[in-house]
């Protein structure tokens, strides 16, 4: 087979290591790994659905207004429309919702239009408050509070709306009290709702609060009084236009984006199904993880929101967040070689991806450092004491390596030593009053650090934890779950335990200082894995199920998606970095290879070169 090489020689760039900000396409050899490499942006090959943070109310029947990471949710009932209503309000903020000030009216199965900072909520039910039916309240957003405005000239709900501000909207279909299923369509213009030309089709439960503006939207879907329909009709600002059916007939169901290119998700009855708009026709594409009908819906074709709703019994707090095809996603690449093969070593776990340390491991026991300058390792002092199975702390000029073993089979009497680094050499400590390994760890310095969970001694697991601040360890709160093998992030304050062995396990804790708490779990339960960044944002990748995992997930402060793989299957591997540049190293059958994560949208490959 040619290779580059052979056809275009070496006649390109040097540089030792990954060229700074390389153009796309654009190919360089790398004299530190000597390796032609390139770089390509990576991009989502398909939509999908991931969870985001739960409302605090959980409800059906219910609007929002707003973008993916800046929405709002409003009214709707618990139950359904024929139960008692609330008017709660919550802000979303990309990962949490937060309670804001509630509707003036209460209400569900209403309207809405607009952004977080600007919106309008128009129509609905009212039970078992007067007037117990269909009515036509308005009420504007600011920002901060609702305050009721013109009314609807006809009084409905079921219907759908759609607007950029609370100066701009539109309010189509519904049902009302003596015009079941109607087609009337009505404009605000800021202070007054002024009737235009109605939908071709009369229907209720169209899908249509997520999509486009008061000039041009889509009405989707619903019920014509006979039948559920997948029916669309596009507004252009003067007329209803015709055009291509769902897939899958629905009403009720959440939308998002514009008249040329719209999402539509869920609906009733329950179902999950995902359908992609062109501007011409509708195509399948990922479902939701949860179906349901009567959710919000916001955002944008490539970027929505999907809130609420019911699962055919009861209303649901869960949140999905949409990303579409074609936009940028993280991805591995590989980095400069470790010096020393090995795995179950300490990396520093405040470490950068430009400036992380690994040291200890095995097979045999191994005493080695080695630093991580970006592109290459560089061999530094030794521990005192060779050790493997242990975690470790702090930076590459303040850490902190504790815990362990110093032979193979385990010696656990030897798993309490305690080192600190300097920036040159180690120093032996105080000892960790337990001793164990295989034991997570964590911390900003030397001088500060959080030792939880491990091996006292064989066949057992721990959930002692000890707190280091930088002259002893003092026993504090237990984790909630025994275990080993675990992945961990974070300081001495705010740490999180992912994962590990009591069995193997997908439970995540998380240290607030005080004591622990357990989060949301990992998709896929794990031991021997590593871990990278913050309480609020981290990494987990590789480990082990009885088998090597590629496996990387991404943790939001809410739950965890999974992202693209790791090159390799490994586990027993070292972790650093944060979520935006992540480091892994090392692992099992001694390797040394290294892979660096970018939430950027580019790839850098290595191409072969014999």
């Amino acid at each position: 087979m040619t290779t580059y090489k052979g056809i275009n020689g070496t006649a390109v760039q040097n540089y030792a290591g990954n060229i700074p900000n390389p153009e796309d396409g654009q190919v360089w050899y790398d004299s530190t790994n000597a390796d032609f490499k390139y770089q390509y942006p990576n991009v989502t090959s398909a939509g999908a659905w991931s969870t985001g943070g739960s409302l605090n109310t959980a409800r059906q029947y219910l609007a929002g207004a707003g973008v993916q990471t800046s929405s709002l949710a409003f009214g709707g009932s618990p139950q359904g429309p024929a139960t008692p209503q609330v008017g709660n309000t919550e802000l979303y903020n990309g990962t949490s919702w937060t309670e804001v000030n509630d509707l003036t009216e209460i209400r569900a199965v209403l309207a809405g239009a607009g952004t977080s900072t600007s919106a309008l909520a128009f129509g609905g039910t009212r039970f078992p408050a007067a007037p117990n039916g269909p009515v036509g309240f308005t009420e504007s957003w600011n920002g901060t509070s609702w305050t009721e405005v013109g009314d609807l000239t006809s009084v409905r709900n079921a219907l759908g709306g759609a607007g950029a501000d609370n100066t701009a909207a539109l309010a189509f279909g519904g049902d009302g009290t003596g015009s079941p299923n109607t087609g009337k369509t009505e404009s605000w213009g800021g202070s007054s709702w002024t009737e235009v030309a109605d939908m071709n089709t009369g229907r209720r439960g169209v899908a249509g609060y997520g999509v486009g503006t008061n000039t041009a939207t889509l009405a989707i879907g619903g019920h014509n009084g006979t039948a559920i329909i997948g029916l669309n009709e596009s507004w252009n600002g003067t007329s209803w236009t015709e055009l291509a059916d769902l897939n899958t007939v629905r009403r009720s169901a959440g939308d998002a984006g514009t008249t040329t290119s719209a999402l539509v998700f869920g609906g009733e009855a329950t179902v999950a199904n995902t359908e992609l708009w062109n501007g011409s026709t509708w195509a399948e594409t990922t479902d939701l993880n949860t179906g349901r009908s009567y959710l919000a819906g916001m955002g944008t074709s490539t970027a929505a929101l999907a809130a609420g709703g019911s699962n055919g019994t009861v209303g649901l707090a869960a949140t999905e967040e949409w990303l579409g095809a074609g936009q940028p996603v993280g991805a591995w690449s590989t980095g400069g070689n470790l010096n020393t093969g090995r795995r179950l070593g300490a990396p520093s776990s405040a470490g950068t991806q430009t400036a992380s340390l690994y040291a200890g491991g095995q097979e045999p026991i191994k005493a080695n450092t080695e630093l991580y300058n970006g592109s290459a390792w560089t061999e530094l002092n030794d521990l005192n004491t060779g050790r493997s199975d242990l975690p470790g702390a702090g930076t590459i000029t303040s850490a902190l390596v504790f815990g362990g073993t110093t032979s193979i089979p385990a010696n656990p009497g030897t798993g309490a030593l305690n080192e600190s680094f300097n920036g040159t050499s180690w120093t032996e400590l105080a000892d960790l009053n337990l001793i164990r390994r295989r034991s997570g760890g964590c911390g900003a310095s030397n001088t500060s650090a959080l030792c939880f969970g491990g091996t006292p001694a064989p066949g057992t697991q721990t959930a002692n934890t000890e707190s280091w601040n930088g002259t002893s360890w003092t026993e504090v709160n237990n984790l909630n779950q025994s275990r080993d093998q675990l992945g961990s992030v974070g300081i001495a304050t705010a740490a999180l335990c992912v994962g590990g062995n009591n069995p193997v396990t997908a439970a995540v804790e998380s240290w607030n200082g005080t004591s622990w708490t357990e989060v949301g779990d990992l998709n896929t339960a794990r031991y021997t894995l590593a871990a990278a960044g913050s309480t609020t944002s981290a990494l987990a990748f590789g480990g082990s199920t009885g088998s090597d995992l590629a496996l990387t997930e991404e943790w939001n402060g809410v739950s965890w998606v999974e992202v693209n793989d790791l090159s390799t299957a490994i586990s027993q591997l070292g972790g650093s970095g944060t979520t935006a540049a992540a480091l892994a190293f090392g692992g099992t059958s001694n390797s040394v290879a290294t892979e660096e994560w970018s939430s950027s949208s580019n790839v850098i490959k290595v191409i072969t070169t014999s």
